[in-house]
């Protein structure tokens, strides 16, 4: 490619709890940065949508994200996009949650299992075995893509990066082939983009999520769509690594990455 163009899907403003920084000004800066494409997906728990006051949080990220792709209009693509985790769990809910507002983008993820915190707020992992829990986040990835209500299905090796915050070690995924081989099925057969996340380079772990050869399965699976993001929380970060995600793809057989508009996907060419 004689310029990269960046794509990136995955971001979070100040609308989530744990984002930092204005939609307006993570579009300048983005835009300052010659990033083609940001999806802004700030965070929603079903799960705690009242009692951790998400209902406020997607009000104030949408009015915002529609404010500054008006604003940079010319200048950077930008997607109005939420992270819907958990939806599942709750799938009333979620519908109303997406049906309120006209996204482009939805992603699905897992933060945390039924009735238990989130896996970043775990403070050790002593007396919890860690095959059951990975076997239950995955068993939980497949029963939300059987629910299916999203296009991208995010970081599906999430808890990965915390085993290796608290054990120092990194989980050995070929121990859950099984799981995984029918969650990539899943994922092909109901033509979701698996995502390459770049937020675990920021971490300790250092890794992409999921990592190359877990990606190549997914192909040979029947998978079609791929998505990159760089799961930034700060304006600086957006589009970071998200070149090196173009490399994973490719070397897993990906000429493109997805891309949306109303909930509809298109290709963006990455070689």
């Amino acid at each position: 490619m004689n310029e990269i163009r960046i794509i990136d899907l995955h971001t979070h403003t100040k609308n989530s709890p744990d984002g930092n920084h204005e939609a307006a000004f993570m579009a300048e800066t983005a835009a300052n940065n010659n990033i083609h494409t940001v999806a802004f997906t700030d965070h929603c728990e079903v799960d705690y949508f009242y009692k951790d006051s998400y209902d406020k949080y997607i009000e104030s990220s949408y009015k915002d994200i529609s404010e500054a792709s008006e604003s940079f209009k010319g200048k950077i693509n930008i997607l109005k996009g939420i992270e819907l985790a958990q939806p599942h769990y709750i799938p009333e809910l979620a519908e109303k949650i997406i049906n309120k507002h006209n996204y482009d983008v939805v992603i699905g993820s897992i933060h945390n299992l039924r009735e238990q915190e989130d896996f970043y707020y775990w403070k050790s992992f002593d007396g919890i075995d860690i095959e059951a829990t990975m076997n239950e986040y995955f068993d939980e990835l497949i029963q939300m893509l059987q629910w299916g209500n999203f296009e991208i299905l995010a970081h599906i090796t999430y808890p990965f990066r915390y085993i290796y915050n608290l054990c120092g070690y990194i989980e050995d995924i070929n121990k859950y082939k099984n799981k995984i081989d029918e969650l990539l099925k899943l994922c092909a057969e109901k033509d979701k983009a698996l995502e390459i996340n770049m937020g675990g380079l920021k971490y300790p772990i250092n890794k992409p999520s999921p990592d190359i050869d877990t990606v190549k399965r997914y192909k040979e699976l029947g998978g079609k769509l791929v998505s990159v993001g760089s799961d930034s929380h700060y304006a600086e970060r957006v589009g970071v690594n998200i070149a090196k995600a173009y490399e994973i793809a490719r070397e897993a057989g990906f000429k493109s990455v997805a891309t949306y508009k109303d909930r509809k996907v298109s290709e963006f060419a990455i070689v």
